[in-house]
């Protein structure tokens, strides 16, 4: 079996919206011209980090390959492997048919502040284990979301058989 993935997107759970100043540890980035400002907690980094030590990350987001190029720099992290989104805007349904392909039969926390229904639908169907966990878009990633799918991704990598 493979390691798990970690489907991760950036508005809303990287960048939270929707309240007029930034959470506590947050600091706003202009990274596109005429856009509201992007706000990026320094702390994410290490938490990627930390996670990618039992699970293969990707970003699931319409930034697209922008999330190598702007955010990754401003987190301290590597470039991670970009789920290619439909050109933006899109509705976030849209989103499944790209993940499902690029996931494939392995395990999969994806951790997005819109999960639909047809998201859940997609997740409970799926014979591989499959997490969802939903930001808080007003807050963005927390640790307890790290922790639970780090917790996850421990967890179906001791029920290994040891042959795998």
């Amino acid at each position: 079996m493979n390691r798990p993935l970690l489907l991760l997107d950036v508005d809303g759970v990287l960048s939270p919206y929707g309240t007029p100043q930034p959470p506590a540890g947050y600091s706003e980035h202009r990274l596109f011209p005429g856009e509201e400002p992007v706000r990026v907690n320094p702390t994410h980094g290490g938490w990627i980090t930390e996670a990618s030590a039992v699970l293969d990350i990707a970003w699931a987001t319409s930034w697209n390959d922008d999330a190598n190029r702007l955010l990754a720099p401003l987190l301290g992290i590597a470039h991670l492997p970009v789920i290619t989104m439909p050109p933006a805007p899109f509705h976030p349904s849209d989103k499944i048919p790209v993940i499902a392909a690029y996931a494939q039969r392995r395990p999969a926390a994806w951790i997005d502040d819109l999960h639909t229904p047809q998201a859940h639908s997609w997740a409970a169907a799926r014979s591989s284990p499959t997490l969802l966990i939903t930001a808080d878009p007003t807050i963005g990633l927390t640790r307890n979301s790290i922790d639970d799918v780090m917790t996850w991704a421990r967890a179906l990598c001791d029920a290994r058989p040891a042959n795998t």
